[in-house]
């Protein structure tokens, strides 16, 4: 092509007439570039047709053409194989005919399988992702969301709203509200950010999981069996471990309920390395000492360091 814009045989309003009836048809000597062919398949009574001394444009654009002319039998093209190419250039002067159009086809199918097979892939591979990675994708959505937030706050020297998240599984909610909640609140005088009472309703959950973590001075967390297998949990305690590394201070407190072994901490792996590397607070090693045990989490929350390393019967280590 010379960048021209390309010709047709007809001008758009040639076939608003009654020309049903129409048998000859001569178009020779015009400036005809690209023919579309279903022109003339609307004209059932075409018998004969002249477009000599055209400059066509021997390309893919005018395979169609090409095709019904060495395939139609009831039209007549006069003088169709001495028709010449005037475009593009390194096809000047050769006959139109002889333009291998099966090459359009081929590149056609090449292009449907490509396509084809691009969607199934993307469908293969976007049922998977939905499948076993969809709430790392909203996870990791929402640490970044974190990450910003938190970020932000700090610019603007905001003060956190709770002084310490609880995060818990809704199995041991007994615990939280009898002895947890009265012990820190009315006792001591913390304030509290519970699921149940302090989540707006209407956001996402990991909105106001994000949210909760990142206004509270500290998270809380109260582990248990349930706990373990509860994706929200492990989604609260591992957004909980990144802001620890993040700030690089101390901002997460494990309180264990019950007694849980090294393996059956090991699909949680953030929080197997941070129970290796760290002393957590233990409830049931505590049946004779509950008043020791709420001090030193009364200590935890004052410092927002964690509680002093020793091996009584507050604290153990995995």
């Amino acid at each position: 092509m010379d960048g021209s814009p390309p010709s047709y045989a007809l001008p758009p309003d040639f076939l608003k007439g009654n020309l049903s009836k129409l048998e000859r048809l001569i178009l020779a000597q015009n400036e005809l570039k690209i023919i579309d062919e279903s022109i003339f398949k609307r004209l059932p009574s075409l018998k004969y047709l002249d477009l000599s001394d055209n400059p066509f444009v021997c390309d893919c654009s005018n395979a169609d053409f090409i095709s019904w002319v060495v395939n139609n039998t009831q039209v007549f093209v006069a003088d169709a194989f001495q028709y010449k190419c005037s475009y593009p250039l390194s096809q000047k002067d050769q006959l139109l005919l002889s333009f291998n159009v099966q090459s359009c086809w081929e590149s056609v199918s090449f292009n449907c399988f490509i396509t084809s097979s691009s969607l199934v892939l993307v469908t293969l591979l976007s049922s998977f992702i939905y499948r076993f990675l969809r709430w790392q994708l909203v996870y990791s959505y929402y640490l970044l969301r974190a990450f910003l937030y938190d970020g932000r706050k700090r610019r603007q020297g905001c003060a956190h709203v709770y002084d310490a998240f609880v995060s818990y599984n809704v199995h041991v909610q007994e615990w939280v509200y009898h002895r947890l909640v009265p012990e820190l609140e009315e006792q001591q005088g913390w304030k509290l950010c519970l699921h149940h009472r302090d989540f707006e309703p209407g956001k996402a959950i990991l909105e106001n999981i994000t949210d909760a973590i990142y206004s509270s001075r500290n998270t809380l967390c109260v582990i248990s069996r349930r706990y373990l297998q509860s994706e929200w949990c492990s989604q609260e305690i591992q957004m909980a471990s990144f802001r620890l590394f993040d700030e690089q201070k101390d901002v997460l407190i494990l309180l264990f309920l019950e007694e849980i072994l090294s393996a059956e901490l090991s699909p949680f792996y953030r929080m197997r390395k941070l129970v290796k590397s760290r002393t957590y607070l233990s409830w049931t090693q505590t049946r004779s000492h509950r008043g020791l045990f709420w001090e030193r989490v009364q200590q935890a929350l004052e410092s927002g360091n964690d509680p002093t390393e020793t091996h009584d019967l507050l604290t153990a280590n995995v």
